[in-house]
């Protein structure tokens, strides 16, 4: 597990039970034990099984959990992705914490799933991926959760590769004068993203030599019309504004990727409860 990620569960369990479970240890003496499980309450696409079990291995290394599935699963409502047994407090400590990892991780691969469904319909070969507007301290795990839904990564930092954005071409001067100014400075390795919000920015990025150029809050005639400037010179991205309902008038013939914020910024947590009886479900 990413060192990220221990010192995540570490900070979210300090803040929820840094005090203790007040009432589960005033209800059970610490030897009781309880059996239970986890299970989704609608269809959803897993995600988050290793991090939710090593929650509950934290607050007690008695407790036994068991996966009934894999992430990136696809589930319906009703079925246990998780078995529980051991010390009754610890499992109830635990229980919040491990819910939130859950269901936070459950809806972004459960979103994922449903653009890369979308974009498979559109038939164009178009790979959507997600942004850097992520959950402050979880763009590991989010990114993650996007892959076990099927789309795919942008950038990690900063650092992975260069994407001049409009800022970048206000505070340069011109968008030849930041590329040529990245250039020179850059490593080797990295490759060049332009943004371009009109058909002459897409032609002054091609001229600078740019290796990607993203089309930023295009309409569909102007995306088809600069696909035939870039022609192939440089793959093609398309971002701003896309949702599901919109993606298809996106997913042109030409364009190589999608990029989608509310993969991993507009998220609903996905439903699953944990139930302590022992009793096995339906």
């Amino acid at each position: 597990m990413r060192p990220q990620t221990e010192a995540l569960i570490n900070l979210a369990l300090a803040e929820d039970a840094g005090l203790g479970d007040v009432t589960s240890e005033s209800i059970f003496p610490a030897d009781h034990r309880s059996a239970g499980f986890i299970d989704a309450r609608e269809d959803l696409v897993v995600c988050g099984l290793e991090v939710a079990a090593e929650v509950f291995r934290r607050v007690d290394s008695d407790i036994t959990v068991t996966a009934e599935c894999a992430d990136g699963d696809r589930v319906t409502a009703g079925t246990v992705v998780l078995r529980l047994e051991g010390p009754t407090v610890g499992l109830l400590t635990a229980e919040r914490t491990a819910l939130n990892f859950l269901q936070r991780l459950c809806g972004v691969a459960t979103q994922a799933r449903r653009y890369a469904d979308a974009a498979d319909a559109a038939g164009t070969g178009v790979r959507v991926v997600d942004t850097r507007k992520t959950t402050p301290g979880w763009r590991g795990l989010e990114k993650y959760a996007v892959r076990c839904g099927g789309c795919g990564n942008h950038r990690f930092s900063l650092g992975e590769h260069v994407l001049i954005k409009d800022n970048h071409i206000a505070a340069a001067g011109s968008l030849a004068e930041a590329v040529r100014r990245v250039s020179a400075a850059a490593p080797h390795t990295a490759r060049i993203e332009v943004e371009a919000a009109t058909l002459d920015q897409v032609r002054e990025a091609l001229s600078a030599g740019a290796d990607v150029v993203l089309l930023d809050n295009m309409q569909a005639a102007d995306i088809t019309a600069a696909v035939e400037l870039i022609d192939r010179r440089a793959l093609v991205e398309v971002s701003g504004g896309i949702d599901l309902d919109n993606l298809a008038q996106h997913a042109l013939p030409g364009v190589d990727v999608i990029s989608v914020g509310a993969l991993t910024h507009s998220v609903t947590a996905a439903d699953l409860g944990m139930s302590l009886s022992g009793t096995k479900p339906d």
